[in-house]
């Protein structure tokens, strides 16, 4: 009862984390494919692909679903809000494996594949992937879908009582 009363509560956040994870699997999929195949000596450049093909499903999974009671601006204006942030998380996403991969020189030769896989994945996939996520929900709940303003009362007109009789 706690925890269904909790999610009940957060349920605009519930639906927010599900979107982010079916991106995750996206993204993870992506990434994986080209970074094995294409573009095997550029995992940065495979991870910002991944990114961008998931921000694109994450666009219409939290406007129809996740933020649908929010919102109320013209939805060009809010999908150029919305990609422009997701552009600042696909630039935040890959800043982890970098700092991974040529700061801590986490990479082959230095370290063995299945070591450089593994932080990989922990600096890219996880880390990445928190602090993308950190930054969009507080983002699109600011700017791109901001809470319903309510309406605005009827005007009504005065009236002189002594008038109309």
């Amino acid at each position: 009862m706690l925890v269904a009363g909790r999610l009940r509560e957060h349920r605009e956040l519930v639906k927010f984390l599900v979107v982010g994870g079916t991106c995750f699997v996206i993204t993870a999929v992506v990434n994986y494919v080209l970074k094995f195949t294409v573009l095997t000596g550029k995992p940065a450049t495979a991870l910002v692909i991944a990114t961008i093909v998931s921000t694109v499903v994450s666009y219409v999974l939290n406007r129809e679903w996740s933020f649908r009671a929010r919102g109320g601006r013209e939805r060009h204006h809010e999908a150029a809000l919305f990609f422009l942030i997701s552009a600042v998380g696909v630039a935040l996403n890959p800043l982890p494996l970098l700092v991974s991969r040529y700061v801590l020189g986490l990479r082959q030769p230095e370290v063995g594949l299945l070591v450089q896989e593994a932080a990989d994945f922990a600096a890219g996939m996880v880390l990445g992937t928190l602090l993308a996520t950190a930054f969009r929900w507080w983002a699109f709940r600011r700017w791109v879908f901001p809470e319903r303003t309510p309406a605005e009362p009827p005007v009504v007109p005065d009236v002189d009582l002594d008038e109309a009789a």
